[in-house]
């Protein structure tokens, strides 16, 4: 009877804390789901509170620029019209550092920063040295000759003259670091004089001069406390939210955010935008695939293959014309005249001429295309490759003796690539609080579930055999009452005197 008794409360026990087990997992599935994403929702906002907020000031993810020069083997051929034909020389890779100043909060739900970044040469990591020495176009002697193409032959007589003079000619050998960081050039002073305002620097020429120690302009965008729907969106830049480089509206907005988060939530139908300073407008990349970066789920965005065409190819790029073969930009209404192209390197996705034209170029998707792998929860970027590459237009221009027979080409300069993936202790971190907290919490609801139902299961179990214990004892009860009941009759029926005429028979020995 004791051990019945404390069966039955064992069977209670269990079947109690079976169905809290199952009342807490039913609880999670519908609270969890609405928790995560008020987590997601707090931490991702560009406010101090926030726990992606020190990774959105000063990156901790290592960048690196990498960057590929064509050296032009046959300059004096291509003087006399044949096609270029070039090497890659590279890449020379330099750390990229970045941090956010000038933080400041407004009441209208923004935040704006500018953005500094410095570069250090990383010997270890290049194929050669910022000495090595490459030639390549002049681009301010072939930049000012079709600047003065349409003007009187007198001032194209006179700048021929003076380009004699300080010893000019349309190809340059300089140094990688040179042609990096600046170089002094009497030519400069010369422009400066005769065409005032052409360039908006004074001393030192050099491609990539204006984004070493300096900031990609003034940042304003929506920090999501307020207004969910519009987090890290550009407000305006540079005080504007539209520029005036492009001939429409719509190539002329900054659209997107500033390149380094996005809204969380993302599906494949999502896009990313970004602004570039560098390239003079905002920039669509689109779902590719979903894939796992170090145990994190990601999507791959990558360029469509509408991003540099012409706008006879897309029409909503018209703006961006005048232009020549589809798949290059044309960056001459941003960069002080010069006839400078915006592409993908080795003319990668850009009309097969381009690449024809100019021998020792090998476009190629898996060498040349860019893409962004993003966790698709947060928004935030894991990892991420953008390639672009500068060219020069160039030709012989008709009063400049120096361009002398050259046959109109787009010809690259150098292609560059930014790279960066998240990694170490804030790899770590995000993983476990973002990634991995909101999986164990998952997985736990369906757990608590099924753990609630299989210790649901004993006390049914219990209460099933207790059933048939009863039954068995009650059946074997009422057998015995009639075993009893035919015997007491059979006693009686022998103890009655036997009627009239009723013959007994002896047995027999």
């Amino acid at each position: 009877m004791g051990g019945r008794c404390r069966a039955g409360w064992a069977a209670a026990a269990l079947g109690a804390l079976g169905l809290l087990c199952a009342v807490l997992g039913a609880v999670m599935i519908v609270a969890v789901p609405p928790f995560i994403r008020q987590q997601v929702l707090k931490n991702v906002r560009v406010d101090p509170s926030s726990l992606t907020f020190n990774v959105w000031k000063d990156l901790p993810v290592p960048f690196y620029f990498s960057v590929y020069f064509f050296d032009v083997l046959n300059p004096s051929e291509v003087l006399r019209g044949r096609r270029p034909q070039v090497r890659e020389l590279g890449p020379y890779v330099y750390r990229e550092f970045r941090h956010k100043s000038n933080i400041t909060f407004h009441d209208n739900d923004t935040v704006s920063f500018r953005e500094f970044r410095s570069f250090r040469f990383q010997p270890h990591l290049s194929r050669g040295s910022e000495g090595d020495h490459v030639c390549m176009p002049n681009i301010l002697v072939l930049s000012a000759a079709m600047m003065v193409e349409k003007r009187p032959m007198a001032l194209k007589l006179l700048m021929t003259l003076a380009f004699s003079s300080l010893g000019q000619q349309a190809f340059m050998n300089r140094t990688v670091g040179e042609v990096m960081w600046g170089y002094d050039d009497p030519l400069i002073s010369l422009i400066h004089k005769y065409l005032p305002g052409v360039f908006p620097f004074k001393g030192k020429f050099g491609l990539f001069a204006e984004f070493n120690n300096s900031d990609s302009g003034l940042f304003t965008v929506f920090t999501g406390v307020k207004d969910f729907s519009r987090v890290h969106l550009v407000d305006k830049w540079n005080g504007v939210s539209k520029v005036n480089y492009w001939h429409s509206d719509q190539c002329n907005m900054i659209n997107g955010t500033s390149g380094q988060m996005w809204a969380p939530f993302m599906t494949p139908e999502t896009s990313v935008e970004f602004y570039s300073p560098e390239a003079c407008r905002s920039m669509k990349l689109v779902y590719q695939e979903a894939g796992v970066y170090e145990g994190i789920p990601t999507f791959r965005f990558k360029a469509p293959d509408t991003l540099f065409a012409n706008g006879s190819v897309y029409p909503p790029n018209e703006g961006f014309c005048p232009c020549l073969q589809s798949g290059i930009q044309n960056l001459s209404t941003c960069r002080f005249n010069a006839p400078l192209f915006l592409s993908h390197p080795h003319f990668y996705n850009a009309d097969p001429s381009l690449a024809e034209a100019v021998l020792g170029l090998h476009p190629s998707e898996k060498e040349h295309s860019l893409f962004l792998d993003v966790h698709p929860v947060t928004g935030i970027p894991m990892n991420c490759s953008v390639k672009m590459q500068i060219s020069l237009y160039m030709k012989a221009v008709e009063g400049i003796g120096q361009t002398r027979k050259i046959a109109p080409v787009v010809l690259p300069l150098l292609w560059f690539e930014e790279r960066g993936a998240m990694e170490g202790e804030p790899l770590r971190a995000f993983y476990s609080q973002l990634v991995l907290l909101p999986k164990v919490l998952h997985y736990a609801q369906f757990a608590l579930l099924a753990l609630g139902g299989l210790l649901l299961l004993g006390p049914v179990v219990y209460q099933i055999r207790s059933q048939e214990r009863c039954y068995l004892f009650w059946s074997r009860d009422k057998k015995g009452s009639r075993d009893k009941e035919a015997m007491q009759a059979y006693s009686e029926s022998l103890m009655t005197t036997a009627p009239k005429g009723t013959v007994l028979q002896e047995a027999r020995l």
